[in-house]
């Protein structure tokens, strides 16, 4: 059934936040004790290991084909292509099906075209244009299966508990991170890349499982749109109404964009600044893997998703990028990526968790299509941005611009919200310690004293 519209559009002052109005803390795992929500989540553990494997032997098939890494990004753009030409229809369809067997379809025509990709690559018969198709075609199942699978998540583990499930996601995702890159090396090194895509294919096996023995009767009712013209204008009112929305969307663009272009920068750090090679490339990666698997488990343990986080989180994401920019030394490079991973890894959870709870369930599949379209629309445009200034200016340049761009994007739209909000900073002590926060203005008029 629908809540009705969304949350309240302007951030709220501490004590009374509109997108957590309950202070409680649950535990680090706590809807892992709801059955369908351990079902789906099981699940994800094996498909997202698959889907790191592909991901890498995909890009390792086209590079070994053509010698081109020109054609790696074409084939990284075909997958995306999909999302920013058709992720806002893919919205409208997911408000007006039921996820569940929604999902049914979508998870197994990723698997199809995973086990095509395999049976051409196993017989020796695969050409790169097959690639670029499977590609094309896995973009366009993704276009549907990624905002169903956002806002099914929901109808799993209710409001209570929305935001320990997307972190546990998150978690989720980012330990396949680790997992999946490790075992596809050794198998594509050690019997070649058809076996990782074989394996992809048949991991589908345990998300459509979990799907299929999930109980209907647990699962939280949401009022489906009815079939209907304007659906789409209808999406996009809904959000710009809502300065929480589109503030949020916003934000996740500009970081997205500028701030999370780390193939470009990191690989331009191991070569060109360091001239350390390929291992230290992967050693960046995988301590940045470490700090967004740590940020997603302490999100997963925090009960609250609140705009004033999210705003923090990009900002000190953005000065952290700024300050790994400029270090000298290798090691201390390094280190920073975990925590830049931590701030990244909470602003993904926090936003996405803030814009499902401020939606209306039936505007919930539109509001993530247009989320998930600018998140994973910014890289393409960004990283030849980005790409640019590393190449013409050098890595520490490229690095520092696109963290002043992020920091800078959630310095304003912080205040743009707080004015909408009618806030003011507030700074003080508390217990000791600095305190900075956005209070309401009519508080500095209570307290001013009488003439």
């Amino acid at each position: 059934m629908s809540t009705g519209p969304g949350a309240a559009s302007v951030p709220a002052p501490d004590h009374d936040d509109p997108v957590s109005p309950t202070p409680r803390k649950p535990s680090m795992f706590a809807s892992l004790k709801v059955r369908n929500y351990r079902l789906f989540f099981m699940g994800q553990v094996v498909s997202n290991i698959g889907t790191w494997m592909q991901r890498i032997a995909q890009d390792w098939l086209v590079l070994s084909l053509t010698g081109s890494s020109a054609a790696v990004g074409i084939t990284t753009a075909l997958q995306f292509l999909p999302m920013l030409l058709f992720g806002l229809y893919g919205g409208v369809l997911v408000d007006r099906l039921r996820k569940r067997p929604t999902l049914l379809v979508t998870q197994t025509a990723m698997a199809l075209t995973a086990l095509f990709l395999a049976v051409l690559t196993l017989t020796g018969h695969v050409q790169v244009w097959h690639v670029y198709v499977a590609a094309f075609a896995m973009g366009l199942a993704t276009v549907v299966d990624n905002p169903a699978r956002q806002s099914f998540v929901s109808e799993l583990v209710g409001r209570d508990q929305l935001q320990n499930a997307v972190s546990l996601n998150s978690a989720n995702f980012q330990s396949a991170r680790l997992v999946g890159p490790a075992v596809a090396g050794l198998m594509i090194t050690g019997v070649g890349t058809g076996w990782a895509f074989l394996f992809n294919g048949l991991s589908f096996v345990a998300p459509l499982t979990g799907l299929l023995l999930m109980r209907s009767r647990d699962l939280h009712a949401v009022e489906r749109a009815p079939r209907g013209k304007g659906q789409l204008r209808e999406g996009l009112h809904y959000v710009a109404g809502r300065p929480q929305l589109i503030w949020t969307i916003v934000l996740v663009g500009f970081v997205g964009t500028f701030g999370y272009n780390f193939p470009v920068v990191l690989s331009a750090f191991a070569d060109d600044v360091f001239r350390a090679g390929a291992g230290t490339y992967s050693l960046f990666n995988t301590l940045m893997a470490v700090g967004t698997l740590a940020g997603a488990l302490l999100a997963a343990r925090r009960g609250t998703a609140r705009l004033r986080l999210l705003i923090a989180a990009a900002l000190a994401f953005g000065v952290l990028e700024v300050v790994a920019a400029i270090v000298p030394g290798l090691w201390l490079f390094a280190l920073l990526m975990v925590p830049i991973g931590v701030f990244s890894m909470t602003v993904n959870v926090t936003a996405n968790t803030t814009i499902q709870m401020s939606t209306d369930p039936a505007m919930r599949g539109r509001v993530m299509a247009l989320y998930m379209m600018v998140f994973l629309g910014g890289s393409p445009v960004g990283a030849p941005i980005v790409g640019w200034i590393t190449d013409t200016y050098g890595a520490r340049v490229g690095f520092a611009a696109g963290g002043a761009i992020a920091a800078l994007a959630a310095a304003v739209i912080g205040l743009v919200l707080a004015r909408v909000g009618n806030l003011r900073l507030s700074v003080g002590w508390h217990h000791g310690h600095p305190q900075v926060r956005f209070v309401p203005r009519e508080r500095r008029e209570e307290l001013a004293p009488a003439a």
